[in-house]
């Protein structure tokens, strides 16, 4: 082998070792960074175009409603509704629901049973018509994501 190609050959040795060798300086959870115990549900929407003001009409008699009743008995500690007025237009509306943790998602008859009583089944009944009625025609649920935060440490 020529001193080229010796050294070649010993360049791409090297870069292949550097890229297989892990990076030195990796953050460690609790001590760089830690947790936060609040979840944050995420939902992208594509509303059909002039039919957002009919879905947020929907959305304030049934989501706002359920949410309220939900913030009411302590099962979640905010919501909102977010416009997308700039983008690619796969979505233009996004819905928030903070959770206190990620035990609130865990299925517990109690915890429905508080939530049916401070939402009501007329309420319930009422929800499923206009989510079959309304929302099944004008929307689409382009994905629903969990977040937790990372909250770094200095």
């Amino acid at each position: 082998m020529t001193l080229i190609g010796k050294t070649i050959a010993g360049g791409v040795a090297a870069a292949v070792l550097a890229m297989a060798t892990p990076a030195t300086a990796q953050l460690q959870v609790w001590e760089d960074y830690e947790p936060q115990e609040t979840v944050i549900e995420l939902t992208y929407v594509k509303v059909d175009e002039g039919q957002l003001d009919f879905y947020l009409e929907g959305l304030r008699d049934t989501w706002v409603k359920a949410n309220e009743a939900a913030k009411s008995v302590g099962q979640i500690t905010d919501y909102g509704i977010y416009v997308v007025p700039f983008g690619s237009n796969e979505v233009n509306l996004v819905l928030r629901v903070n959770y206190p943790n990620m035990a609130a998602l865990n299925a517990d008859k109690a915890e429905y049973d508080k939530f049916m009583e401070a939402w009501g089944k007329a309420n319930q009944e009422s929800s499923s018509k206009t989510v079959r009625e309304l929302y099944n025609k004008i929307r689409k649920i382009k994905g629903t994501y969990l977040l937790r935060e990372l909250e770094m440490k200095m």
